[in-house]
């Protein structure tokens, strides 16, 4: 078998200093980063670029600006930094402890997120859930997270989405409101935002409406439990309320579901690389709800 012959690669100071260098436009910056001195930095420049015969900077009055070249250079360099940093946290750091900042709305993590929490210690002991409950759409424009739970249609600008489920919208109330013979007279819990479906429901249902409107809500989980408290009935969001039906803390009034279009994604900005812990649970987390919602849209 011949033997793959492998070009000769720079020596490593000198791409670190590049990277640096490119990502900070500024030799002396780097060279702070790097604890060298700015003519180490401005040397080991020189030296790559005489290497690969190639100029990688514009000097400029203040600071540095990568050549087309050079941009092009740059994410090669940075991958691979970052292929070799994982790789030696994994291979030869295994009991540290890694941390996974998620942002959720704060109905998907009470309801579907805290309850797994116990086989998330099991599956991955290693990593440890930051979770940021989100109020506002606002909120997931704030920094310092790389994945998050967003609930929509699937497109959202920028980012790749993995669907965790597909919604299912059915009414359900409190046991002791279910012996009315004509459920759809009780008072009618709302929703804000995406979830405000009650007149679709009675359209696709083939049933008439009815004014009569009770509480309103900003998040689905505040409004159910409302409906556990006997307030009304609401329009539940499958699978969030599967918990709640199968330990009778709520009662579906209907047989008809309306599905939707609609659920929650697991999604990361499209320029984003995930460290090995967030690549861990993001897998963890498809399969899990797979594995809970045989139902969810594939």
């Amino acid at each position: 078998m011949p033997r793959t012959i492998v070009p000769p690669l720079p020596p490593l100071d000198w791409l670190r200093s590049f990277e640096a260098a490119a990502r900070l436009s500024n030799f002396t910056a780097a060279a702070a980063e790097l604890g060298l001195t700015q003519a180490a930095v401005s040397q080991h420049i020189r030296f790559l670029e005489e290497r690969l015969k190639t100029r990688l900077f514009s000097r400029l009055a203040r600071g540095v600006a990568l050549s087309p070249e050079g941009a092009a250079y740059l994410p090669h360099i940075q991958s691979a930094f970052a292929t070799i940093g994982n790789s030696t946290a994994e291979l030869f750091e295994p009991r540290a402890v890694q941390t996974v900042t998620l942002r959720a709305p704060i109905s998907f993590a009470l309801l579907m997120l805290v309850p797994a929490l116990p086989d998330l210690a099991k599956a991955l002991p290693r990593i440890q859930l930051d979770l940021v409950t989100i109020h506002r759409p606002t909120d997931y424009d704030l920094p310092g997270s790389v994945l998050d739970i967003r609930f929509g249609n699937g497109s959202f600008a920028g980012r790749e989405a993995d669907r965790l489920t597909a919604e299912r919208l059915v009414p359900v109330a409190a046991p002791a409101l279910a012996g009315d013979a004509d459920w759809t007279s009780l008072p009618l819990l709302l929703v804000a935002g995406a979830r405000e479906m009650w007149a679709e429901w009675f359209a696709a249902a083939g049933l008439a409406g009815h004014p009569r409107r009770s509480h309103r809500f900003d998040s689905f989980v505040a409004a159910m439990e409302a409906a556990r408290a006997g307030a009304g009935v609401l329009l539940g969001s499958r699978p969030l309320v599967d918990a709640a039906l199968d330990g009778e803390m709520l009662v579906r009034l209907s047989d008809f579901e309306l599905s939707s279009t609609s659920g929650h994604f697991l999604t990361k900005a499209s320029t984003a690389r995930l460290t090995s812990a967030e690549q861990e649970f993001h897998q963890w987390l498809l399969s899990r709800l797979s594995g809970m919602a045989p139902t969810l849209a594939t």
